[in-house]
């Protein structure tokens, strides 16, 4: 298939920014997206071009590394991660645009790179639990309820891509930031930090610079681990209990 790209390319963080065109022949529809990025790269070498910069790590669709918006939609047509889509979701001829996260907290720093460092402040700020070293304990010397079992194993799912950021109109982490709260809401050993938890991972959300939750959506609609919604209710409900004891 014969394809057209428009990239945004940008030398540094501090340089201005433009889409550029290139032409693209003969890309099999078996490959992944990041693998004709690969091609386009090889061309661009082979012509004494600097290549496109993008994150990649795993390629296997776990570290969410390789976020990148495409026609405008985070990770592209598909509900996946970007190295996990392929070239069959698009068609010959095509014109496909390649951007990178849009958002204040997730500064640019060469091409399709963005800074997601702000994520992991997130977590430094409460996504711990406090437990004693030594020996381990017996792994059911703590019963854990199935059903706060599952939903906190659903909530740790999330990969940090940021693709919630990329597509909400606020360029809100609240998804993010969520998901990580009820991942260790859920469970016993989350307990002791519930409360401060809430308030200071969502204290460093906004210090970080990321828009207010309206409850749009759109971070579900393209997460590519199907991070549920309703998750964020369960961040309002335990910051509400954490007012009324005083944190």
């Amino acid at each position: 298939m014969n394809i057209t790209l428009k990239v945004w390319r940008q030398p540094g963080p501090e340089d201005p920014g433009k889409m550029v065109e290139y032409k693209l022949m003969g890309i099999s529809e078996h490959m992944s997206f990041l693998e004709m990025l690969d091609v386009l790269n090889e061309e661009l070498f082979s012509r004494g071009e600097p290549p496109v910069e993008f994150d990649s790590d795993c390629r296997e669709g776990i570290c969410g590394m390789c976020g990148l918006v495409i026609n405008g939609v985070a990770h592209g047509p598909e509900r996946t991660t970007t190295c996990q889509l392929h070239m069959r979701s698009f068609k010959d001829g095509d014109v496909i645009t390649v951007e990178p996260w849009r958002a204040h907290a997730f500064p640019i720093v060469k091409d399709l790179v963005v800074n997601r460092s702000a994520l992991d402040r997130i977590i430094a700020a409460g996504g711990y639990i406090s437990v004693n070293t030594g020996a381990a304990p017996e792994a059911h010397s703590v019963p854990v309820p199935k059903e706060d079992a599952d939903r906190a194993f659903e909530a740790a799912a999330c990969i940090g891509c940021g693709a919630c950021v990329a597509a909400c109109p606020n360029a809100s982490a609240m998804l993010f930031t969520a998901a990580k709260i009820t991942h260790l809401g859920m469970l016993p050993q989350g307990q002791p930090e519930r409360m401060t938890r809430v308030v200071n991972m969502l204290n460093q959300h906004d210090a970080e610079g990321f828009g207010a939750c309206q409850n749009v959506g759109e971070c579900a609609a393209v997460c590519p681990k199907e991070i549920p919604l309703d998750v964020i209710s369960q961040l309002n409900a335990d910051l509400a209990r954490s007012w009324r004891r005083g944190h």
